[in-house]
């Protein structure tokens, strides 16, 4: 097994392990993990004919670990987001729109990494990639935050009592709107200041 993925899954698992002791709510634990649970052993499966670059090995790792640190304690209850309500003066806990910014930050690269390996879009004709390139990963990141949105409706209405702690509106009543405007903020600075460190990473492991 590569070096890197080996390193992403011993600095995960620890961190898994805390959040599966003694979760809030161990069905909106089950709820937030669940693309954990589904993605890291894609990329386990994968990594001998796709392996992924360092950058995004990193970025996913951060992901994940927003979405364990928010099942173990609930969004709205994360520690960390009462701290910054308090020290900013928010009247909500926040920590859930960073997990909405990096569901628009780091799928961002993920579709962008998948297309320029996979698609025409990788070059134009003069090396460097198509203009379609940049519209189309935010379209992808969009698309993949407004499923979850339906995800997250589909289980407020089979589960009342998982609703508030899988929603985590706080009473916020465009809770839904701003959550899919972060994730979009999210992809579109990904794009802005990481896509020529992205292309240097693709172009080292072509190499490799």
């Amino acid at each position: 097994m590569d070096r890197r993925l080996l390193w992403f899954l011993a600095l995960l698992g620890p961190v898994f392990v805390w959040s599966a002791i003694g979760p809030r709510d161990r069905l909106t634990w089950w709820l937030e993990v669940a693309p954990v649970l589904i993605g890291v052993p894609l990329i386990v499966a994968v990594q001998r004919r796709f392996p992924l670059t360092s950058l995004l090995l990193v970025l996913v790792w951060l992901h994940a670990v927003i979405l364990i640190v928010g099942g173990h304690y609930t969004y709205a209850l994360v520690p960390a987001g009462d701290w910054a309500r308090e020290w900013f003066g928010w009247s909500r806990n926040n920590y859930d729109k960073l997990g909405h910014f990096a569901q628009g930050f780091v799928p961002a690269i993920l579709a962008r990494e998948i297309l320029l390996r996979t698609s025409p879009l990788r070059d134009r004709g003069d090396g460097r990639p198509s203009r379609w390139l940049g519209f189309l990963v935010v379209s992808v990141c969009l698309g993949f935050s407004a499923f979850y949105e339906l995800i997250e409706w589909v289980a407020a209405l089979l589960s009342r009592e998982a609703a508030e702690s899988f929603l985590g509106t706080q009473g916020y009543v465009w809770d839904t709107q701003s959550d899919m405007a972060w994730a979009l903020g999210g992809a579109l600075l990904a794009l802005l200041l990481l896509s020529r460190w992205h292309d240097r990473q693709l172009a080292r492991l072509a190499a490799a």
